[in-house]
């Protein structure tokens, strides 16, 4: 069975891969892989707020305890947070239990190796390797050679310290009043801390986790809820994170939503000026909009891009030794900073711009013109190649050479799912609209769950696919 997705392993809690059988597995296959040296060995684990983090805490611990490595235990605490509790303790690895932007129902493992970057491809296969070989059921340490588990008490005070240190130390908020949407989720406690002890008048919202109510109609899936804070309560700008908290969505002044691309615009601008944009270059990937290539072009800064995920982001960026980058759903890097995206890092970085420019953040964004895009979600009997594909390839060939220079088609498979994606960016929606339709139209007819299958194959052989 393939455990690992695009971001570590994720699905319906308590239903496999996310069982409390699985998740211990997990637990001993990471402190098995993550033993380097003959000495304790300690693995931290933190999580979101969702009810389903209670059991798979539990058994993530056990199975790294029968392996002889110790567990230190920080509780609910955004994912960039439990990456940095991992390197400022020095431990060999670090679990965050949390599915993201997903609803409660759902939960996900994802790992970090010692300096706090997510894990290689090769490293979460030998994981898979030792699960599925059954390689490990013969090691059990016994008597005083089983790991111990310990709560870190000050894990949030730390992680509070350190995105503090993001922010210049001549500088406040004070004055400024934001709005902060929490999304009931990792970051309930620690985002309202930072905001205050930065001297801003901070309107919170969606701060009180139940277990079940992360995400539900809040965070960076829903920024309108910020947006209508923001104009209420006539507030400089608004926060939207996610569950766990490693990505934001902002609002200016007017409630206007201002996404990953627009950010990355603002910073880049602004690194660049200062001389802080190591190389000139900003790492993004397939999805963010043209309108940012072509701003960026404009600023003498060149854009790369990536395959979708923050792992693919932060990989290219260490390749080129680049200072930013991120995608579009406003998971950004700061790699002078840290090693993941970090939303309240994101966040405060652009007000530091506000402040240091005096600029409202309408303003700033409007270095970005976006183009408008089009994205439709096809539903596939199989994942077979594109270019196999004769009116799929015809149909994307045709938009392609409609476009033009002014505009990109870019049609790929969801990593986590039987889907085929359609995004068309150009200046004219209606045409760009229609050129999304034929595009899907020709997906479904070769490959859609209703398609005719090829001939000379069996039904039973097509279903395997």
């Amino acid at each position: 069975m393939k455990l690992f997705g695009t971001d570590g392993v994720r699905g319906v809690a308590n239903t496999e891969p996310m069982t409390v059988e699985t998740a211990l597995k997990l637990g001993r296959a990471a402190a098995d892989v993550f033993k380097n040296a003959d000495r304790r060995h300690r693995i931290v684990i933190g999580k979101d707020t969702r009810l389903s983090g209670y059991m798979l805490e539990n058994a993530l611990v056990a199975g790294i305890c029968s392996m002889g490595v110790d567990v230190l235990l920080i509780g609910p605490l955004p994912t960039p947070g439990t990456a940095y509790i991992t390197r400022s303790l020095r431990a060999d690895a670090g679990i965050m239990l949390s599915a993201s932007h997903n609803p409660y129902e759902d939960n996900g493992i994802k790992f970090f190796s010692r300096d706090g970057h997510k894990l290689a491809d090769s490293c979460e296969n030998r994981m898979e390797e030792l699960i599925a070989s059954g390689e490990l059921d013969a090691i059990r340490p016994t008597a005083l050679d089983v790991g111990k588990a310990y709560r870190i008490d000050d894990a949030q005070g730390r992680y509070v310290e350190f995105v503090k240190n993001s922010f210049p130390r001549g500088m406040t908020l004070d004055g400024m009043k934001v709005v902060l949407d929490c999304a009931n989720g990792a970051a309930y406690r620690v985002a309202p801390r930072i905001l205050f002890e930065l001297g801003a008048e901070a309107i919170v919202l969606n701060a009180d986790p139940d277990g079940t109510n992360i995400n539900r109609n809040c965070g960076s899936l829903h920024p309108e809820v910020v947006s209508e804070a923001v104009r209420l309560h006539g507030a400089d700008a608004g926060i939207s994170l996610d569950g766990d908290a490693d990505r934001v969505i902002l609002s200016d002044e007017g409630g206007r939503v201002v996404d990953g691309d627009q950010i990355m615009g603002v910073c880049a601008a602004d690194m660049k000026a200062a001389g802080a944009l190591r190389g000139d270059v900003l790492v993004a990937t397939v999805m963010s909009n043209c309108g940012l290539e072509r701003a960026m072009g404009r600023a003498g800064i060149t854009v790369v891009r990536t395959k979708v995920g923050d792992r693919y982001v932060s990989e290219e960026m260490i390749r080129r030794s680049a200072s930013l980058g991120g995608e579009q759903s406003g998971h950004i890097i700061f790699s002078d900073f840290t090693t993941t995206g970090d939303g309240m890092i994101t966040a405060l970085q652009v007000l530091r711009i506000m402040r240091a420019r005096r600029k409202r953040l309408s303003e700033l964004a409007a270095c970005v013109e976006k183009y408008p895009q089009v994205l439709l979600n096809v539903p596939v009997r199989a994942k077979r190649p594109l270019d196999g594909l004769p009116l799929v390839s015809r149909r994307i060939r045709e938009a392609r050479e409609a476009l033009g220079g002014d505009g990109r088609i870019l049609v790929r498979y969801s990593g986590t799912e039987r889907i085929a994606r359609v995004m068309i960016e150009g200046r004219n929606r209606k045409a760009i609209e229609a050129m999304a339709r034929r595009v899907a139209e020709a997906i479904r007819r070769e490959i859609g769950p209703g398609a005719r299958r090829p001939r000379g194959r069996s039904k039973r052989g097509a279903g395997k696919e």
